[in-house]
């Protein structure tokens, strides 16, 4: 007999994902959408979807599936740093890159980034446009203007920079971090794409990008708290995420999330090969 279907948890409820994979405890599956509304199946167009399932017997959830890029599960280097390579040049420093988001890391017009880091300004705007997204002009207002001092509170709230490795348990939904998200997620005309490459422009080190190229490739369409559980998990990634950026000539600036995202991003573009 099948019991109660479970609640979606609130950060779930919340996201903008447009289908979540349930498994609470051995029942059947449960799709529902964004808004919470019950599906049979998922759609046609599925491309790959996170299962969830209670973590502990107080009813706590936990995201367990995410799959790493092919060149990331291959022990070999070879075709991640063939990607990087690809992507930001074989002299990265002299931007001979045919990709515009070579730049989105170091781009830096005024040379106030680093004083910058706790406000959303001008520069981050034309940063996003490298990752071929543009910002709609409500939303730029209020990030640069009517909610300039909101948002500003927010990246304090979320603290300096650091390593998603380092997050090693699961966040509340009252985090700083989902708060951020979720307000950015909501500007008019914006959406989780854009949201994560503005908050990764902020904190490039904490939050990866998200896309459907990169949702198709990890066969996951949620992909901050997969990807910290990973890490959480296998810690070692973090180091070989380092040593391909090491290893491609690139700046500090380029987090290992950064490699992540663009070692994913090449792959679903154009083969693992």
């Amino acid at each position: 007999m099948v019991g109660p279907e479970p609640e979606l948890p609130q950060s779930l409820e919340k996201t903008r994902d447009p289908l979540i994979n349930l498994h609470p405890g051995g029942q059947r599956d449960l799709f529902v959408n964004a808004h919470g509304r019950k599906l049979d199946a998922p759609p046609d167009n599925e491309i790959g979807l996170p299962r969830v399932r209670p973590r502990d017997p107080h009813g706590r959830w936990e995201i367990v599936s995410m799959r790493l890029p092919k060149s990331l599960q291959d022990p070999d280097d070879h075709r991640a740093l063939a990607a990087l390579t690809r992507y930001y040049g074989q002299a990265p420093a002299e931007h001979s890159s045919p990709f515009t988001g070579a730049r989105f890391d170091t781009w830096d017009s005024t040379g106030t980034r680093h004083a910058d880091r706790h406000r959303f300004t001008a520069d981050d705007l034309v940063a996003v446009t490298f990752l071929s997204v543009h910002v709609p002009a409500q939303a730029a207002v209020r990030l640069l203007d009517t909610q300039a001092a909101h948002f500003a509170d927010l990246l304090e709230q979320l603290g300096e920079d650091r390593d998603l490795v380092e997050e090693r348990e699961p966040w509340s939904d009252d985090w700083s971090g989902w708060i951020l998200w979720r307000e950015l997620d909501a500007l008019p005309g914006v959406g989780p794409t854009i949201a994560s490459k503005l908050l990764a422009r902020k904190r490039p080190r904490l939050r990866p990008i998200y896309d459907t190229v990169v949702a198709g490739v990890l066969g996951s369409q949620l992909l901050w708290e997969p990807l910290r559980a990973h890490l959480a998990a296998d810690p070692e990634l973090h180091g070989r995420l380092l040593r391909l950026r090491d290893q491609a000539n690139l700046p500090a600036a380029v987090s290992a999330l950064r490699v992540f995202d663009v070692v994913t991003w090449m792959e679903g573009k154009y083969g693992a090969a």
